[in-house]
């Protein structure tokens, strides 16, 4: 990599503030006003020299998107679903950077757009599709679409069969849903600071439709916790609507009969503090998902006119985590997660009240995603589910669920000579700094592995109780290829091992997410798979926060460093409740109002962290619109710690100017990203672009 070229200065301005005692120092918090053009000239001046230092890495860069490209099917259609009297699907088609969404009356030949992504990117630099549902005639499509990137969505209704868009239009719009009579539209609204969804209005098609008057629609419901965010959904036998209020930690139902859309809504069980559930419907009763009685949730049915009187289903089972429950007619799919796997357990409904024998889907791979796919009708007898692993493509079965048998439906085909039994998928355990086991997805070329010599890759996130998916993806494979091992870390504060993981990894508990994943990395060169003095590590937004504060504890560990828009300012923007997300985010880090968590905060925030020593090369990303995490942060991050860094490795920030936290929209466009990230990694761990004889074999 050329450093000839020397990286913009950004000037300080000092500013300071003290909480608990503890004073907090910014020298960059001028660089959070994004309408200052002296900030957009410094960010564009970040990129023309991120721009100047990687030129060289141009033809590997071409060579790499080539290579990932020649591993898509870039015409393809996914497995059509029925719905009402339809069938629908998407298809991408080549050269084209969106997918379409079309359908097939039952009986008929013509395929119908229901909505074209390219059509309506014309003319955007970006664009994201949002929430999207079809009236039960399967006239009317509601559908929302961000062309900016901060996430905030516009509502508009088109007439399918004709393509007629009416003259509607409703701004910051979250979720939507049809009521059964064809003519009202729910949707929620979020607030204009904090991005919160906290409205539920109604809509009500007339005479005059096409006319463009939010006067005419009802506000229902508002939520004043501004903890709170609230969807709308409409369960699978089509009778109620749903109006979910959650927290983090806590959250509320409200029903309302689909085919009484006026009437007041009707709250299923009262909030609890610190208590968590979900609910479907079946024949009048509820079924649902509860946390009242362990954190890893049981299952109960209650009846709709008389919400006391409840029935088990499930018990609690401590370590076997319930992720959520699909209710058809005749049967109920548990989506459960034991030892940090997920699985399928089917039941047989004997009455309203009880279970018969159960049966399990199991699966093959050491460590793999299985998820549920689209199941739109209530009375069926099969279930729909989603299947890859780190070595198996994506694929959709289809389960008999009399009988248990699953039968293949689809699977990505992986064009370009991929052959599935050259690559090893491994799963491991590391032990963490309290002796706590944590697991590693692993995968590699059986042929490249060199015991203690390969360059490593380690992936972490970690937060939210979100589990790790674990899935195929055909652009490792230009790192595979090339010897890389690369492996997942399951640490806690995510949910891959239940609830329990989750809260062993925040609040006053996150530093074990950063040990964890340190005791992962040492595991993985201790035992082999990798060479210590080449390990790459990559995490973004929250994942973004555990690179930043891994690095800030043992930079010598690390050669290179992906960051993808990080969450690495942690105290200035936890201690701003006017920013998106932060007061809602409080159960999850804490608030730093309370000297507590303001200390726990503190001791691991990576912009706070900074010192003078030698760091890893590292590749920051960010985007302007991002609205979950501010650009403003890995700016400040990397301006500091260009003053602080004592060796010659680069460290370059890359601003999206055109997109938010996902970045670039397009799938081309997303692609190019992913092969400047490799060929940064490739450069830094000294791994020869070109592909050995061997290795093209």
């Amino acid at each position: 990599m050329s450093l000839s070229v020397k990286p913009p200065v950004a000037r300080k301005e000092p500013f300071s503030r003290t909480m608990h005692g503890m004073t907090l120092t910014d020298d960059y918090r001028w660089l959070q006003d994004a309408s200052n053009p002296e900030v957009i000239a410094y960010l564009e001046a970040e990129n023309a020299y991120t721009a100047a230092a990687t030129a060289a890495q141009e033809p590997v860069r071409e060579r790499l998107y080539e290579e990932m490209l020649s591993h898509i099917r870039q015409t393809d259609e996914s497995v059509p679903y029925h719905d009402r009297g339809w069938w629908y699907w998407s298809r991408t088609e080549e050269g084209k950077q969106y997918t379409q969404f079309l359908r097939r009356a039952d009986g008929g030949n013509e395929p119908q757009m229901v909505l074209d992504g390219n059509a309506l990117a014309v003319g955007q630099a970006f664009l994201s599709i949002g929430d999207m549902d079809i009236s039960d005639s399967g006239r009317w499509l509601a559908y929302s679409v961000d062309t900016k990137g901060f996430r905030q969505y516009s509502l508009r209704i088109r007439e399918i069969e004709t393509g007629r868009e009416l003259d509607f239009k409703r701004e910051r719009v979250g979720s939507v849903c049809w009521a059964a009579d064809d003519e009202t539209l729910f949707y929620t609204v979020e607030d204009e600071v904090q991005k919160r969804q906290f409205q539920l209005w109604r809509h009500r098609l007339g005479s005059d439709a096409d006319r463009d008057d939010a006067s005419r629609d009802e506000l229902v419901f508002e939520e004043p916790d501004e903890r709170f965010n609230i969807s709308v959904s409409r369960t699978r036998d089509g009778r109620y609507l749903l109006l979910d209020i959650s927290s983090h930690t806590t959250s509320e139902t409200r029903s309302l009969s689909a085919h009484r859309p006026t009437e007041a809504w009707s709250v299923i069980r009262a909030r609890c503090e610190d208590q968590e559930y979900d609910v479907d419907h079946r024949n009048g009763h509820w079924l649902m998902r509860v946390n009242d009685q362990g954190r890893d949730f049981r299952v109960v049915t209650i009846p709709v006119e008389s919400a006391g009187a409840e029935h088990e289903l499930i018990p609690h089972r401590s370590g076997i985590m319930i992720e959520g429950i699909e209710v058809f007619a005749d049967f109920m799919i548990a989506c459960e997660r034991e030892n940090g796997l997920p699985q399928f357990r089917i039941h047989r409904f004997v009455s309203e009240t009880e279970l018969g024998e159960s049966s399990e889907i199991s699966f093959p791979d050491p460590s793999y995603s299985a998820h549920p796919s689209h199941n739109a009708q209530f009375e069926t007898h099969s279930f729909r589910y989603s299947y890859q692993s780190l070595t198996a493509p994506a694929s959709v079965f289809e389960c008999e669920l009399e009988t248990g048998v699953s039968t293949l439906l689809k699977q990505q085909e992986v064009p370009g000579g991929f052959e599935r039994d050259r690559y090893v998928s491994e799963r491991v355990w590391a032990r963490a700094a309290d002796g706590v086991r944590i697991p590693i997805s692993l995968v590699y070329r059986k042929d490249r592995l060199e015991t203690g010599k390969n360059p490593l890759y380690v992936y972490g996130y970690g937060s939210y109780g979100y589990a790790l998916p674990i899935g195929f993806n055909p652009n490792r494979l230009c790192l595979l290829d090339r010897g890389v091992v690369m492996a997942y870390a399951h640490i806690r504060g995510g949910g891959d091992m239940g609830q329990t993981w989750h809260d062993d990894g925040k609040m006053l508990r996150k530093q074990n997410t950063f040990t964890d994943f340190i005791a992962c990395v040492e595991h993985l060169t201790g035992n082999g798979y990798g060479d210590s003095a080449r390990v790459a590590i990559e995490g973004g937004s929250a994942g973004g926060l555990l690179m930043g504060a891994v690095v800030n504890r043992h930079p010598e560990m690390f050669r290179v460093v992906l960051s993808h828009v990080p969450f690495v300012d942690v105290m200035n923007t936890m201690l701003d409740p006017t920013l998106p997300l932060t007061i809602p985010e409080y159960e999850e880090w804490g608030d730093p109002n309370e000297a507590e968590f303001f200390r726990c905060m503190v001791s691991y925030s990576p912009y706070d962290n900074l010192k003078a020593c030698d760091y890893p090369a590292m590749l920051v990303k960010t985007s302007l619109y991002d609205s979950q995490v501010m650009y403003w942060e890995p700016a400040k991050y990397v301006a500091r710690l260009r003053t602080l860094k004592t060796d010659a490795r680069p460290l370059l920030l890359h601003t999206n100017m055109t997109a938010g936290h996902g970045g670039a929209s397009g799938r081309y466009d997303y692609l190019k990203e992913i092969a400047f990230d490799y060929a940064f990694l490739l450069e830094e761990l000294s791994i020869p672009a070109q592909l050995s004889d061997a290795a093209q074999k």
